[in-house]
């Protein structure tokens, strides 16, 4: 387990999303994960009940205590909560810089409780766009982001668009909120755009499949694969861990992290 992959991210008490299934995932795919905490959740399967943000110079010494001394191979954001938080990695991020970040822009749960303060999405764009090696939003994120609606394959190329136009490297919108026997992606990387496809399971509810996928990703880049290598493997990987989702909780399904990861080289 020589690769390092790095989650900034807030905890899901529950364990199924947030840092705990970012960590996971990573174990998944035989990286070794490391984590910067930027918030603490009261969660279940049903809901977030209460929401404490960490001291933003806390967050960026969890930061430099990591960088000190471990060789990042590839890093992902999920919650940032607020504006000062988003600042504070942002700046860590610049001056001290990981060869790839993947940018979950993680704004509201799957339960529909949110996750980031409305005033910090304008921090979103003009802080973490630049810094994104890949961007990950869904659909609804992704219409936030851009000001434009997102609600079809079209608009979904289109989005991926502006964001690298806004200064994402790399954009893959997520169509988990479409109509269909297919779960659709869509990648754009100012060269290329290109199609991820994957059969969708119905009638399961589950909970921390964003932040999976963005970890799988991360994983994947910190073992050597090229973004559209590392997506293709992670959407596999979402995919059966999504069909083997365990009942556990009274409220949407956490995935089922223990499916093996395909290993790269």
């Amino acid at each position: 387990m020589g690769a390092v992959a790095l989650t900034i991210a807030g905890s899901d008490s529950s364990g199924g999303a947030g840092i705990q299934a970012d960590l996971k995932t990573f174990c998944a795919f035989g990286v070794y994960g490391a984590s910067v905490i930027t918030a603490l959740t009261a969660q279940n399967t049903r809901g977030v009940s209460a929401i404490v943000e960490l001291a933003p110079d806390f967050v960026s010494a969890q930061y430099d205590a990591v960088v000190d001394d471990l060789e990042i191979g590839a890093a992902k954001t999920g919650m940032l909560a607020g504006t000062a938080i988003i600042e504070a990695v942002a700046d860590r991020l610049r001056r001290r810089p990981l060869p790839c970040v993947i940018v979950d822009p993680v704004m509201v749960a799957t339960s529909g409780d949110v996750l980031l303060q409305p005033s910090a999405v304008d921090c979103i764009r003009s802080r973490m766009l630049s810094l994104a090696s890949l961007m990950t939003p869904n659909m609804r994120e992704a219409e936030v982001l851009t000001g434009s609606p997102v609600r079809d394959p079209a608009q979904m190329g289109e989005a991926a668009r502006a964001l690298v136009a806004m200064g994402a490297r790399a954009v893959l919108v997520k169509g988990g909120h479409l109509e269909g026997d297919e779960a659709l992606d869509i990648f754009y990387d100012g060269h290329q755009m290109r199609e991820f496809r994957a059969p969708r399971t119905r009638g399961i509810p589950v909970h921390g499949a964003g932040c999976t996928l963005s970890a799988a990703i991360a994983a994947r880049v910190a073992r050597g694969d090229g973004l559209v290598e590392a997506i293709a493997a992670a959407k596999r990987f979402v995919t059966r861990a999504i069909d083997a989702a365990p009942a556990i909780g009274h409220g949407a399904r956490p995935l089922n992290h223990l499916v093996r990861g395909e290993r790269a080289g």
